[in-house]
């Protein structure tokens, strides 16, 4: 049954980018005071580009991740000359990562999650009685 586009297949898409979307948010709260990486410096706040799913006909058909993007401001610089990530001034790198904008961003994936998965309750149920009146 195809009606020129799938509600549970675009709802299912955006389930995919907000789950991953959640994954990176997490990332970012957990590395919040993080001063080394393995690449050097402190951990650089990233986050999610989402573009929409084009079909050959022209028609948007959900959404997926363009990419995954970190952060090029400069890290926050904190003096504690006794940390071992100091600087010959005593100044400490740390991730320009915002606590509350983070949070944010989390219950605004989460939301958006759940509205998805309401759309594929609704979308299925939509069939289902479709089916029991072509009975």
């Amino acid at each position: 049954m195809d009606f020129g586009f799938s509600p549970i297949k675009s709802a299912a898409s955006a389930l995919t980018a907000e789950r991953l979307r959640m994954d990176i948010v997490s990332d970012n709260l957990a590395n919040i005071d993080t001063t080394r990486t393995p690449t050097g410096g402190p951990y650089r706040r990233r986050f999610v580009v989402f573009e929409p799913i084009v079909e050959e006909n022209g028609s948007v058909d959900g959404v997926r991740v363009a990419a995954i993007v970190e952060d090029n401001r400069p890290p926050r610089m904190v003096y504690d000359p006794n940390h071992p990530d100091a600087n010959a001034q005593g100044y400490v790198a740390y991730p320009r990562i915002d606590f509350a904008t983070e949070i944010v961003d989390l219950m605004a994936a989460q939301r958006a999650y759940e509205a998805n998965t309401t759309t594929i309750s609704i979308a299925r149920n939509m069939y289902l009685k479709t089916l029991e009146i072509g009975r």
